[in-house]
C-alpha cells in the first residue's frame, strides 16, 4: 500500500504544529508511527521528532544575512533553496513506504509563503506525483465564531483547494475552547448562515462588519461556496485533549479513496497534455530553426534523431547512476537523528572560517567556466559563418 502523505496548511496561529504534534502521538499510539517532514525554516523548536527537517539544509538566519531579506522573504529563500533537493526527499519517503503508512508534512505559519510561491507548488506537485496526496486546512475555530471572519476563511480553502487541486479536509481546531457545530451548521445550511450574519449586523450595528457592503458581499459569496463546501469533509479536533483525531483519520481514508479514483487521473490526464504541448512547441521551434539555418526537413529530422539517441543514452547512464553522491541518511534502523539546532547552532555550517578557500575555489571554477563558454560560442559563430 502507498504512503499516505497528509499536508497541514493554516493561517498563523491555527495550532498546526501543536496539531501536528498530537496527530504523531495519536499515530504512535494506534502502533502507525508517520514519517514526519517539517518545512518550517524559521521555528526554533518543534515539539515532534521530524524525519526530515529543512533546518538541516538551510540556515534561515544566514539566508536573511546574505540575502539581505526579511523574515517572509527568507522563508521564501529557503523553500526555494530546498526545493532544489525535493528529488531527494521523495526517494527519502519512498524508501520508507514499507515502515510507515502516513507521511505528514508541517508547514510553515505564513501561509502564503508556501501556498502561492513557486517552491510550494513544486513540493506539493511532487509529493502529489508520488504519493497519494491530501490537503488537512487548519481552522482557529474560536476565532471564527463571525461569519464575516469565517467567510474569509472559507474563501482562502477554497483558493488552496483550486491551487493545489487535491482532496482537502476543514480541520476546526481548538474545539476543547470553541465547538464546530455551529461552522458544521453554517456550511450545510446558507438559511442558518443568513441568520447568524443578521445577528452579528443587529450587534454591530450600521458601522460593524456584518452590514451594509460587507453584509452584502458576504451573502453573495456564502451562496457561489454551496458547491465548494459540497466537496469538503469537516472534522473537529482538539489538539490538547486528542478528540476527534480517529475521525480526522477516517475522513483521510476516504480522500485518498477520491485521489485516486478522481484526482489522480486528472492529473494524469493535465501532465500528458502538458506533455503534447511541450512535444508541439519543440517541434514548431525546430522547424523554425531549419528554416532560418537554411537546412532541410529531412537533414533536421535525421539530426533530432541522432540527438535523440544520445539524450537516450545519457539517460540511461544517470538512471543506472541516479544514487552516486547522496547520502541516505535515515536508512540506518535504530541511529538516532541529530538536529542541527541541537548544541553549537554553527555545526556543519560552511563559510568563511570553516573553508576560507571555498570561495576562492568557487570564483576560480566559475572564471574557467565561463571562458570555456565564451570558447565554444566563438567557434560555433565562426562555424556558422563558414557555411
Amino acid at each position: 500500500m502507498a504512503i499516505q502523505t497528509v499536508i497541514c496548511i493554516g493561517m498563523a496561529g491555527s495550532g498546526k504544529t501543536t496539531f501536528m504534534q498530537r496527530l504523531n502521538s495519536h499515530l504512535h499510539a494506534a502502533k502507525s508511527p508517520p514519517y514526519v517532514v517539517n518545512l518550517d525554516p524559521a521555528v526554533l523548536n518543534v515539539p515532534y521528532g521530524a524525519n526530515i527537517d529543512i533546518r538541516d539544509s538551510v540556515k534561515y538566519k544566514k539566508v536573511m544575512e546574505n540575502y539581505k531579506l526579511g523574515p517572509n522573504g527568507a522563508i521564501v529563500t529557503s523553500l526555494n533553496l530546498f526545493s532544489t533537493k525535493i528529488d531527494q526527499v521523495i526517494k527519502l519517503v519512498e524508501n520508507k513506504r514499507d515502515a510507515h503508512d502516513y507521511c505528514i508534512v508541517d508547514t510553515p505559519g505564513q501561509i502564503e509563503c508556501f501556498v502561492w510561491s513557486a517552491s510550494g507548488s513544486i513540493i506539493t506537485e511532487s509529493f502529489a506525483s508520488s504519493f497519494p496526496t491530501v490537503i488537512a486546512y487548519i481552522v482557529d475555530t474560536p476565532r471564527n465564531s463571525s461569519p464575516t471572519t469565517f467567510m474569509s476563511n472559507m474563501l482562502y480553502a477554497c483558493s488552496i483547494l483550486y491551487k493545489t487541486k487535491l482532496p482537502m479536509i476543514v480541520v476546526f481546531n481548538k474545539t476543547d475552547v470553541c465547538k464546530a457545530d455551529f461552522a458544521r451548521e453554517w456550511m450545510t445550511d446558507f438559511e442558518a448562515f443568513q441568520e447568524a450574519l443578521r445577528s452579528d449586523q443587529d450587534l454591530n450595528g450600521e458601522s460593524g462588519l456584518g452590514s451594509g457592503y460587507m453584509g452584502s458581499l458576504v451573502n453573495s459569496m456564502s451562496l457561489m461556496l454551496e458547491e465548494f463546501y459540497s466537496q469538503l469533509d469537516i472534522v473537529g479536533v482538539s489538539s490538547f485533549t486528542g478528540d476527534g483525531f480517529d475521525e480526522f483519520l477516517t475522513a483521510v481514508d476516504k480522500k485518498v479513496d477520491e485521489y485516486e479514483s478522481y484526482y489522480k487521473t486528472e492529473r494524469e490526464a493535465i501532465l500528458k497534455r502538458k506533455e503534447e504541448e511541450e512535444a508541439t512547441r519543440k517541434q514548431k521551434s525546430l522547424t523554425h530553426l531549419m528554416k532560418d539555418l537554411g537546412l532541410k526537413e529531412n537533414q533536421g529530422s535525421s539530426r533530432q534523431k541522432d540527438q535523440d539517441d544520445e539524450a537516450e543514452v545519457i539517460s540511461d547512464l544517470e538512471d543506472a547512476n541516479e544514487n552516486d553522491g547522496i547520502v541516505l541518511r535515515d536508512e540506518d534502523e535504530g541511529i538516532e537523528r541529530e538536529y542541527t539546532f541541537a548544541g553549537d547552532r554553527t555545526n556543519g555550517e560552511v563559510n568563511g572560517n570553516t573553508a576560507p578557500d571555498l570561495q576562492k575555489r568557487y570564483e576560480e571554477a566559475l572564471e574557467q567556466v565561463a571562458k570555456t563558454a565564451s570558447s565554444e560560442t566563438a567557434e560555433n559563430i565562426a562555424r556558422y559563418i563558414r557555411q
